[in-house]
């Protein structure tokens, strides 16, 4: 009977010995897929676009006109484009995620209400980015709108509609989309302060909103950073709310020199490019075949992303090591 017993607990121990076996060599594996896919993309990229990087390729100014290699211009203007859509869409959406993320992580009740906020945010987080594009063609196009891009006239030079692309609808529409990234990013970041921060503030005779612009903002100041880099490189990566929010057009359209400080407001009202619409452009995809061109503005935004994340990393790295160092 004993040894039965003692063979029985052997066994267990031994199927569990190859269940954890089994399962980590799983999780190892699936990692390195991961990995592997990833780094040959990167890998991909690098080498089908760097024959074509150079200062004049990052400097000058896209030629629409002309798909061959050595007079396709360059990316200065996609990349003041994406530049330019991405701080419009951050301005907006930050506020307001903010604003959000308050509410629901101090203010928020048990309710119809809340329930109905928090199923606004989980469906707007999976809305196709295009379906937010057609969205915003269906409304800032109305003539009431007109001032956020061109009007459109008829023969009798009466405003029948607005054009209802521009950089300042995209950013409007990259707004929408990215607002339910942030705001669950900065929920958490909220959420992680600790319990004793709100309550010593309270009792010491702060009011509720006191403590939290006084104490629970700076303690989740990473937190809230971090989602805004997050939510940028959702806007710089998108291309389906840029082609039809932004336009096609691969240089800067509206008053010219689009630079002069006279023109912003034009350059803004009017349509461009960004990194993702100039790779569709030159791509077999789009209208171009030019793949080494493709390839060379995915370098450049990949770099991009990635000095996005690397300063994620470094956000959360040093948050760390303060609180380790309290």
């Amino acid at each position: 009977m004993s040894n039965s017993l003692h063979m029985g607990v052997f066994m267990k121990y031994k199927e569990r010995r190859v269940s954890s076996a089994a399962g980590q060599l799983y999780s190892w594996l699936t990692a390195a897929v991961v990995t592997a896919v990833c780094l040959l993309i990167l890998l991909t990229v690098f080498i089908m676009g760097k024959e074509v990087l150079s200062l004049d390729f990052l400097t000058k100014e896209p030629n629409p006109s002309v798909m061959d290699t050595e007079n396709t211009g360059g990316i200065s203007t996609p990349i003041v484009g994406t530049v330019l859509l991405t701080l419009i869409g951050i301005a907006i959406a930050f506020p307001i995620s903010l604003a959000t993320a308050i509410y629901m992580t101090f203010y928020r009740k048990n309710g119809l209400a809340a329930q109905g906020l928090s199923l606004a945010i989980d469906v707007l987080s999976g809305v196709p980015t295009i379906v937010i594009a057609l969205f915003s063609l269906a409304i800032f196009t109305n003539p009431a709108f007109t001032f956020l891009s061109t009007p459109v006239q008829n023969d009798g030079g009466i405003i029948e509609k607005a054009y209802g692309r521009s950089f300042l609808v995209a950013g409007l529409a990259m707004a929408i989309m990215i607002l339910p990234f942030v705001v669950k990013a900065m929920s958490e970041a909220l959420r992680a302060v600790p319990r004793a921060y709100m309550d010593g503030s309270m009792a010491l005779g702060a009011d509720k909103w006191r403590t939290i612009c006084k104490i629970a903002l700076p303690a989740s100041t990473r937190g809230i950073v971090t989602g805004i880099i997050l939510g940028m490189g959702r806007i710089m990566g998108d291309t389906a709310i840029v082609w039809l929010a932004l336009g096609g057009t691969l240089r800067m359209t509206g008053e010219q020199p689009w630079f002069s400080p006279d023109n912003w407001l034009s350059t803004l009202r009017n349509t461009g490019s960004t990194l993702t619409s100039y790779i569709y452009y030159t791509s077999p995809a789009g209208e171009g075949n030019n793949l080494s061109v493709a390839f060379g503005a995915a370098l450049v935004l990949i770099l991009i992303i990635i000095l996005l994340n690397a300063a994620t990393a470094l956000l959360g790295r040093a948050g760390k090591n303060e609180e380790e160092g309290k």
